[in-house]
């Protein structure tokens, strides 16, 4: 018998919305209305609808709701373009006209489908729709090389998928650096709060800006270390801080309310420390998971994090900076721009920029909060022992004539031509070794890696790791210290935690440190864990768990296999034949 949700994505049950795309003149847009009767109020959050509030465990009951949102992204490139700190870039790749693609709004238990068009000029695409955990549905995923062939120029796919999780994330290109040309935007899936609000001001993208291409610094980061970005986006403008062209995003608070802000770090390179002056935040959601509310007067966001948090308008009507700043001695990233900022602005104000500066927040020392507590606990077994079949050591080699990452010795690189689905789909076990997999077997297990990071050399770099088809557990991290002190650190037992650790799908690797992750055998598939610094992965620095192979085979019916072959040979009809630019990276 089908079950619900395999209805949802079949299409025999259907129910169609379209949704208008957001202007880039107000990204900041209001929830829409509820599609059931809801009990979340301004003074309640935490309720959702009859028998689904901010304590049940998503990943075992959805509300499914019958409904469909659609939405079609259309990739473009333009050449000459004019960005918005005034600077004319050779080449940018847009998503329906615009630096930040479409915010996908859902609601909890929705099902999401995305009609995705590449109408670039030479480059494939793949999308990954970051964090949503595609239970059941891996060739969903968007990652090509490993759960699809790339998706050639001129053609076009549709990804569709449930809304198991609720909160704040995004999607993105996952066709080597392409991101980094302007193609993603923002997910914003409405669901219960562990805290109450007057009113959701929406995604609020930050990202690092590059005036060259993604692909010119790939090439230069081969040999070289990573550049300072040209500048900030907030919510896609800025302003240069030489000329003082463009102009400063706004963020605008009503007085006595409190504001719900979906903050997303979508950039390549830099991860950024965040302060609003004569304001606190509270966290209310790490990544898809709802914490417990933590306020902080400033807070670290790495690359791919995201975080929900709540503002009072609690102060004079006026306005405050929203300040960037980096730190870790710079091994976090940096910036041309040695001021980036948006502006807070309360309903009443003048325009105009504040006069407080504020003051530069503590160094967070390139790691992510480890004081954050998921409302939905978990217990995970402590008893974890390390060995070479669950310890990854990540390591740069600097004596090639190109740098390339290293993880247990073996770099990272798909085959666009041949992904590791369709060697499932074809039974085939004979796997390059280049595509680095590691066989996890086992239905609901915890599963442990030991993270280390090169504790053999005499210099290394924060990396954020990201997990795609599960959340992993926090379960331990080396202590926290500068990362330019380059203080080693072996694996200490003694700071490994099982009772509910932070819970999210990206965390910070600290530089000479270590992290020691578990997630649990519960979605069978090929999922990518990789650092999310774009030159990182390009250079190899991932690996592929294949989970479940015989489940995962099983799971793949007569349509995902037609859909995925099509796609492969529409890909094999372009690549290499009538593409002029060869894979010169990981592919990913």
């Amino acid at each position: 018998m089908l079950s619900l949700s395999s209805l949802l994505l079949s299409g025999l049950l259907y129910s169609q919305l379209t949704w208008a795309v957001p202007s880039s003149a107000n990204r900041l847009e209001p929830i829409f209305a509820r599609q059931q009767e809801s009990c979340n109020t301004a003074t309640d959050r935490s309720c959702w609808t009859d028998g689904f509030d901010i304590n049940t465990d998503y990943e075992i009951s959805t509300p499914l709701t019958g409904v469909v949102r659609n939405y079609t992204l259309t990739l473009t490139e333009v050449d000459n373009w004019t960005g918005p700190d005034g600077y004319v870039k050779e080449k940018v790749m847009l998503i329906n006209d615009d630096i930040i693609g479409p915010t996908i709004y859902a609601q909890w238990g929705d099902t999401i489908s995305v009609q995705v068009i590449n109408n670039l000029k030479t480059n494939g695409t793949s999308v990954h729709w970051h964090g949503i955990r595609q239970l059941d549905t891996n060739l969903q995923d968007g990652v090509n090389g490993i759960t699809e062939c790339p998706l050639p120029p001129n053609s076009e796919r549709v990804y569709t998928y449930i809304a198991h999780q609720y909160g704040t994330s995004w999607y993105h290109s996952h066709f080597s650096a392409q991101y980094g040309n302007g193609v993603s935007g923002p997910i914003h899936i409405d669901g219960p709060a562990s805290l109450p609000y007057d009113i959701d001001l929406g995604p609020f993208v930050l990202s690092d800006y590059y005036h060259k291409t993604a692909d010119e610094l790939v090439i230069y980061t081969k040999t070289n270390g990573a550049p300072p970005s040209d500048n900030v986006l907030f919510n896609g403008t800025t302003v240069d801080p030489t000329t003082g062209v463009g102009d400063y995003a706004k963020i605008t608070l009503t007085p006595g309310k409190r504001h719900r802000l979906r903050l997303i770090n979508t950039s390549v390179e830099n991860h950024f420390q965040l302060s609003i002056v004569n304001h606190n935040m509270t966290i209310i959601a790490s990544d898809f998971v709802p914490v417990d509310a933590y306020t902080t007067d400033s807070l670290f966001i790495g690359v791919g994090q995201r975080f929900d948090v709540t503002i009072d308008a609690d102060q004079d009507v006026d306005n405050y900076w929203f300040n960037v700043t980096y730190g870790g001695g710079g091994l976090c990233g940096s910036s041309n721009n040695p001021y980036p900022a948006a502006i807070v602005q309360y309903d009443g104000a003048a325009d105009g920029n504040p006069t407080d500066q504020g003051t530069t927040p503590k160094d967070h020392y390139c790691v992510d909060t480890m004081d954050i507590v998921p409302v939905v606990s978990r217990t995970v077994p402590t008893s974890f022992t390390a060995s070479t079949d669950n310890t990854m050591d990540v390591h740069l080699d600097l004596t090639a004539p190109t740098f390339v990452w290293y993880i247990n010795n073996s770099s990272e690189k798909v085959d666009w031509n041949k992904p590791l689905s369709q060697y499932v789909a074809n039974n085939e076990t004979d796997y390059p070794s280049d595509l680095n997999i590691w066989k996890v077997d086992g239905e609901s297990q915890w599963v442990y890696w030991l993270i280390e990071n090169d504790p053999d050399s005499i210099f290394s770099l924060p990396h954020p790791i990201h997990l795609h088809g599960h959340d992993f557990v926090v379960l331990g991290r080396s202590p926290d210290a500068n990362p330019i002190t380059q203080t080693s650190y072996s694996f200490d037992p003694s700071l490994v935690k099982g009772d509910n650790p932070v819970r999210r799908d990206v965390t910070m690797l600290p530089a000479a440190g270590w992290l020691l992750l578990a997630f649990k055998t519960d979605n069978p598939g090929a999922w990518l864990m990789h650092c999310h610094i774009a030159w990182h992965v390009a250079g190899g620095l991932s690996v592929t768990f294949l989970e479940r192979l015989s489940d995962y085979r099983a799971g793949m019916n007569a349509t995902d296999i037609d859909v995925l072959n099509s796609q492969c040979t529409a890909w094999d009809n372009y690549f290499p034949a009538d593409d002029p630019y060869p894979q010169d990276d990981s592919g990913i």
